[in-house]
Parts: structure tokens; sequence; C-alpha cells
């Protein structure tokens, strides 16, 4: 497979590559504390889902100026 020139432009993903030292690390038995790539193990609370939707439905989707 033939990828365009700005393919081969891209840089890794510095969150990434801090991450998958991250596990490395811990796979090694080091005892780390890992501040890269994570999903919450908890869901959002109903109060932050719901100004979220609010949010939406008044057309606040846009960056702040």
């Amino acid at each position: 497979m033939e990828y365009g020139k700005k393919f081969s432009s891209i840089s890794p993903s510095p969150t990434l590559s801090i991450d998958a030292k991250f596990k490395k690390m811990k796979q090694d038995g080091i005892d780390v504390v890992g501040f890269g790539a994570g999903e919450p193990d908890f869901d959002t609370p109903q109060h932050i889902k719901q100004a979220a939707i609010d949010a939406i439905n008044r057309g606040f989707t846009k960056y702040t100026p």
C-alpha cells in the first residue's frame, strides 16, 4: 500500500509514546504512576452529562473566543 507524501510528515503522538513506555515499565515490575493516556473507570456524573446536552441544545458547540 502506498501513502501520500503528507502521511510521512505526521509525527507519532507523544501521549501514546509516554503511555507505551509506562506500560512497558509496569510490565517490567517497575512501580510507576501513569500520567499518559487513559480511560476513566467510572461513568460521567449525570449533572455533567445534562450540562453538556443543554449546551449542545443551546448551540454552544464552538471554541471560546
